[in-house]
């Protein structure tokens, strides 16, 4: 009997609690949309969609290349930072100034031939963008002028104070002691901007915008911004002008190109046409979808009424 007792308790305690929760038992709405309702739905959001991407791609089209403030890109083409392993290459521990000495994800770019720890580690941070772009206005034949170029100021907010950060130390170099450079660099990261402290180390903006991968192959990362002074107060006056390059990033050995983009910006951002598309194209799909749901829709509705008259 006694057995018989404790067999009932143990089944009984494994059954749910008798709740509204547990036995589902509480009250639910089911939501009965009708075939107007949902076609509204749908025009409605072709119509929103259609409408925003026909303003963005405008948006980008109207877009000038000589006046106002004048952003210097550089764009390249067929260079894959969207590989998984490539984007993984980094130590985020390093770059937020904690520890320098945790490489543990950055192979082959980890430690130098004598066993040093790398900062910054890892195949991005090896891989930078290099070329030196400098922008001349040509007064006459004879007389050529440097354009004001700003190299600050061109990085996200969060990654300057949130995701960058140099590590505490009396001096940057005392800073990196016990560190090597990364192979295809040709000089340390301390080095990067000895002019503007702030904008040196990890919180160099070069370094900042190639450590944000791309999605797409070809893309194009903001190099420097118009210093509107003297000659440029209300942007590039038109004229000629010219690019001295210096080449230190080869394209030849994954078969790419590089190109240099001068451009304003407007409200919804660069000149490039990808999300007006996108919203241009859904707005499309969406609306054919109503459409084809509508003729489906009438032609089973002019069924019944057949039947029923019958």
């Amino acid at each position: 009997m006694t057995k018989m007792k404790k067999t009932s308790q143990i089944c009984q305690s494994k059954l749910p609690d008798n709740t509204a929760l547990k036995q589902q038992q509480l009250p639910a709405y089911r939501l009965q949309l009708s075939a107007t309702g949902v076609l509204s739905g749908f025009f409605a959001t072709g119509a929103f969609c259609l409408g925003v991407g026909i303003i963005l791609i405008l948006s980008a089209k109207s877009i000038k290349e000589i006046e106002g403030n004048v952003y210097l890109y550089y764009k390249l083409y067929g260079f894959y930072q969207n590989l998984y392993r490539y984007i993984l290459s980094r130590s985020n521990s390093q770059l937020v100034g904690t520890d320098l000495k945790d490489v543990g994800n950055c192979a082959p770019f980890s430690k130098s031939h004598n066993g040093t720890p790398i900062a910054p580690c890892g195949a991005i941070a090896n891989s930078i963008f290099n070329d030196t772009i400098i922008l001349s206005y040509n007064l006459n034949s004879s007389k050529h002028m440097e354009v004001p170029m700003l190299r600050s100021g061109i990085t996200w907010w969060t990654d300057k104070y949130v995701k960058f950060r140099n590590p505490s130390a009396i001096n940057l170099s005392s800073a990196f002691t016990g560190t090597a450079k990364p192979p295809y660099w040709s000089k340390p990261v301390y080095e990067l901007d000895l002019e503007d402290t702030e904008n040196n180390g990890f919180l160099n903006d070069d370094f900042i915008v190639w450590m944000r991968t791309a999605a797409f192959p070809t893309f194009k990362k903001l190099y420097r911004r118009l210093n509107r002074v003297q000659y440029f107060i209300e942007g590039l006056p038109a004229g000629n002008y010219s690019f001295n390059i210096t080449y230190n990033f080869p394209v030849t050995r994954f078969k790419g190109e590089k190109s240099v983009v001068l451009s304003t910006l407007t409200w919804s951002g660069g000149s490039s046409l990808f999300l007006g598309l996108a919203y241009t194209v859904t707005g499309a799909v969406t609306w054919l979808a109503a459409f084809s749901m509508m003729a489906i829709h009438l032609m089973l509705k002019e069924k019944r009424t057949l039947f029923i008259e019958r």
